[in-house]
């Protein structure tokens, strides 16, 4: 992987800076940077967006604000045990103004554009799993979604509740569901209790998400 900035050094310059606070800082980061730096190779080579490479190599770069956030979430998910992860993700809301707790399990291989107003919540995340702005993935008395594979949510869609969605499933933008499942190969319009499902080709569904990801597999 080719890394543009020295991310390791921009992340604790930031927290010293914003949290006036150095102590155990670089120990934690320094254990858990290759780490994350494995995970993000990994993930970026299943990602379309020309940004995320250069020829053969995947890149990244800090000063991309998507790929920064997906290393924030990383780095306090993988240190997970004390204030440094809170400093964190707090970084990582003030840069994209999108909320993925550390405590919440993202998937391998995902993917966000433009994340602004996102919030995801302790849901059960599958691979190929992708939103854009304004989406929320949230609970209902205490029940969460659970996602199949290859779940793409346009913009300002919502999930919430006891949900199981199929894999192959789209969100158009502004939709919205609670406690309702989706059957694989589907397309959701409107907003609950007024929603449409819609079946769709795998061909379809291609159409429309085609340009996120490379390299699926069923």
């Amino acid at each position: 992987m080719i890394i543009k900035h020295d991310a390791k050094a921009l992340l604790i310059h930031q927290i010293k800076n914003l949290y006036n606070c150095a102590e155990g800082i670089t120990e934690s980061i320094d254990l858990a940077y290759p780490k994350v730096l494995d995970r993000l190779d990994r993930r970026f080579s299943h990602i379309k967006n020309k940004y995320y490479h250069s020829g053969s190599e995947n890149v990244f770069n800090p000063l991309h604000v998507a790929q920064w956030t997906m290393f924030l979430y990383e780095m306090a998910h993988e240190i997970n045990k004390n204030d440094l992860c809170d400093m964190i993700y707090g970084i990582s809301k003030a840069f994209s103004s999108a909320d993925i707790f550390y405590g919440v399990d993202m998937p391998d291989i995902w993917f966000f554009d433009h994340p602004q107003g996102s919030v995801m919540g302790r849901a059960r995340y599958a691979d190929y799993f992708s939103f854009s702005q304004g989406c929320t993935v949230g609970n209902n008395k205490g029940a969460y979604p659970i996602f199949e594979k290859h779940v793409t949510m346009f913009s300002n869609s919502k999930v919430l509740g006891n949900c199981h969605i199929g894999n192959h499933v789209v969100f158009s933008a502004n939709s919205y569901i609670l406690d309702t499942d989706v059957p694989p190969y589907s397309i959701v319009f409107g907003t609950n209790p007024n929603i449409i499902i819609k079946s769709i080709t795998p061909l379809k569904f291609n159409e429309l998400t085609g340009s996120i990801f490379e390299g699926d597999d069923d």
